[in-house]
């Protein structure tokens, strides 16, 4: 068994970082496994390295240990490109022009109805998906999207053997979950491939500033590192579907997932990085023991 816990170093970790960090760590060591640290610093704007010390020294006091080197998602960018450029060359993705302010307005027309919002906010309402795609090779310096449909009939075609439409309402066989489902189930999760097209729609592999997103550098990673279990909050359902649509389109095997139910503030809202009373740093300040978070976290 191999779980990984992969931050961002755009902030401090809090208390939910801190529950899903030690789940990871905790599955991994009782089934006498392997527990990965993963920076996921893409984001370079944002990505500071006082941020990744402050990270490391918070999971040390908290009593965690990881295999390294430290694996640093800004290293991989050839392996990243190579995984898109697969990808492009058998037609299934395309060069997107939008910038947010285009895709609000082209989602909240009159005759769109209320916008959908999926896992990466809006979803994309396709259009920069109709427009030539003349380059042959991959190009730079744009955004590239995933064309769900295309992706999904490639997917459907090379599970059955034959060429033919997917209906809207079949199911997408999707990931192994070892937790709790998103209705309470275990076992093999199913969603419809209408939902993928309709919900999720055309997600964004490559920003044109970071040349991959976190939905691509997740799953090539992930496979790199040879990671059997991906520990993840339940807000990551869907997530989960494009992550392993995207194993199937690479050849990548794809995990087992445990998700977790959330740590929430006193209101009743999903922690962030902007909860800075809830960071690790100022419990520790404030004299709490490793025991202590455990404690606050449930577990």
């Amino acid at each position: 068994m191999r779980t990984r816990f992969a931050p961002s170093p755009t902030g401090p970790l809090h208390l939910g970082h801190a529950y899903s960090a030690l789940r990871a760590h905790d599955l991994a060591k009782d089934a006498s496994g392997t527990f990965v640290l993963r920076i996921e610093d893409i984001d370079r704007g944002r990505s500071r390295e006082e941020w990744e010390a402050q990270i490391q020294e918070d999971l040390r006091w908290l009593g965690l240990s990881w295999e390294t080197p430290v694996l640093r998602q800004s290293e991989r960018r050839e392996a990243y490109r190579a995984a898109l450029d697969s990808l492009w060359q058998r037609g299934l993705l395309y060069a997107c022009t939008c910038n947010r302010r285009d895709v609000l307005s082209a989602a909240s027309a009159p005759n769109e109805g209320e916008p959908l919002v999926g896992p990466d906010g809006i979803v994309y309402p396709g259009t920069c998906r109709s427009k030539p795609r003349a380059h042959t090779v991959l190009p730079d310096g744009v955004a590239l999207r995933l064309d769900m449909s295309l992706a999904l009939n490639q997917f459907r075609m090379e599970r059955s053997g034959h060429r033919e439409a997917v209906p809207e309402n079949d199911r997408f066989r999707a990931f192994q979950e070892t937790g709790r489902g998103p209705n309470g189930e275990t076992g093999i999760i199913h969603s419809s491939y209408g939902h993928l097209q309709n919900n999720i729609g055309d997600v964004v592999l490559a920003r044109r500033d970071f040349g991959t997103s976190y939905h691509l550098s997740v799953v090539v990673d992930d496979a790199f590192q040879d990671i059997t279990h991906v520990v993840r909050g339940e807000d990551l359902f869907d997530a989960t579907l494009i992550h392993v649509l995207l194993q199937h389109l690479l050849g990548l095997d794809a995990p087992i997932y445990v998700h977790h139910e959330l740590v929430r503030d006193e209101t009743g809202s999903r922690l962030a990085k902007r909860h800075d009373s809830m960071a690790i740093s100022s419990y520790r300040e404030a004299g709490a023991t490793p025991a202590d978070i455990r404690s606050l976290v449930g577990l």
